[in-house]
């Protein structure tokens, strides 16, 4: 049986992690805390470590999955390509991968990245709308992993690296309109409008297009990220009174309290299409851990079965292919999603 190795056991490295192993695969565990490989004995093989070119060197695995946080998972990004791997990559990065497509064609390795919800799924049904309805008058994406009802306070808590929450909430946001790429400040747009079963919510613009600006076809394209109403704004009202470790402090995960995440990709052409994501978690893992490992999965399997396609490439590329593994991974895990066509 294939080996893959998991760079990073947080939740939803620790969710790849169980899934991969109850499908008969050798997963390898790596992560510098040890707390995080702790309940990981019976699953995987464990390595407590940080990950580093040695490292790389030292393993013989069939399939990576680069599940660090960004500004870890970058760095490792060359070492990996270098040695003809298969990479699984989650990190999400300011960085462009695509920058390494040259090192991975020359060392005959193959890197699939923003392997996500989104970006990830939504840039395969972005994709899938092209072929459908061709050049899209607008393409809607509306994403976000959030409590199941709002609180007192940030009405928030970060299903996956805080750090990383942080960098989306300042990175600049890259959008289409008319037909060109605009650059708009993060957090920008703020609209209110209705979740079906969930209530009111608020989207604004963040920088989770990436890819699909030069991959989709499209007069419009934007990318929101979804929270209960009033956490941006106090988020804008306290970011420069709270360090970067106070408000990872105040995001902290509680595995205790409910919590869903819920995706809308809107496209409209020849045609339209609105596809839904609403997953709650479970004993299994958190709906980010669930929905995130579970186009995961689909893509180390993509990986593990090919053997021509070298260099670096979003989900997109891969197309119809991807998506029905994808599908068919979330209906094994129960993952509800749904399109309406009008």
């Amino acid at each position: 049986m294939a080996t893959v190795a998991v760079l990073g056991a947080g939740l939803v490295g620790n969710w790849i992690i169980k899934t991969l192993s109850s499908d008969g695969y050798e997963v390898i565990a790596i992560d510098a805390n040890k707390d995080a490989l702790s309940k990981l004995n019976k699953f995987s093989k464990t390595i407590h470590s940080i990950v580093d070119e040695e490292l790389i060197n030292s393993l013989e695995v069939d399939v990576y999955v680069n599940a660090l946080p960004g500004r870890v998972g970058h760095k490792i990004r060359e070492n990996l390509l270098i040695n003809g791997n298969k990479v699984a990559d989650l990190a999400f990065t300011p960085e462009d991968p695509e920058e390494m497509n040259q090192i991975a064609i020359d060392n005959g390795s193959i890197l699939i990245y923003d392997v996500g919800v989104a970006p990830g799924l939504s840039n395969l049904l972005l994709h899938e709308a092209n072929r459908r309805h061709g050049r899209l008058s607008l393409g809607r994406v509306r994403v976000g992993g959030n409590p199941s009802s709002k609180d007192n306070g940030w009405s928030y808590m970060a299903p996956f690296s805080p750090v990383d929450v942080i960098e989306e909430y300042t990175r600049p946001a890259r959008i289409i309109r008319n037909g060109k790429i605009n650059t708009l400040p993060a957090l920008s747009e703020k609209t209110k409008f209705e979740v079906e079963g969930r209530g009111e919510m608020e989207a604004f613009l963040t920088d989770g297009l990436r890819s699909v600006l030069h991959t989709i076809d499209a007069d419009e394209l934007v990318e929101a990220t979804v929270r209960w109403p009033g956490h941006i704004d106090m988020f804008l009202e306290k970011k420069d009174e709270l360090t970067e470790e106070e408000l990872v402090k105040a995001w902290s995960w509680n595995p205790t309290k409910p919590e869903f995440t819920w995706m809308e990709v809107y496209a409209e052409g020849d045609g339209r299409t609105s596809w839904i994501l609403d997953d709650d978690g479970n004993e299994s893992g958190s709906s980010m851990a669930r929905t995130t490992g579970a186009i995961t999965c689909a893509v180390v399997k993509f990986l593990l079965n090919e053997e021509k396609m070298k260099g670096v490439h979003p989900p997109e590329h891969l197309g119809e292919l991807l998506l029905n593994l994808c599908l068919e991974e979330y209906g094994k895990h129960e993952i509800k999603i749904y399109e309406k066509s009008n």
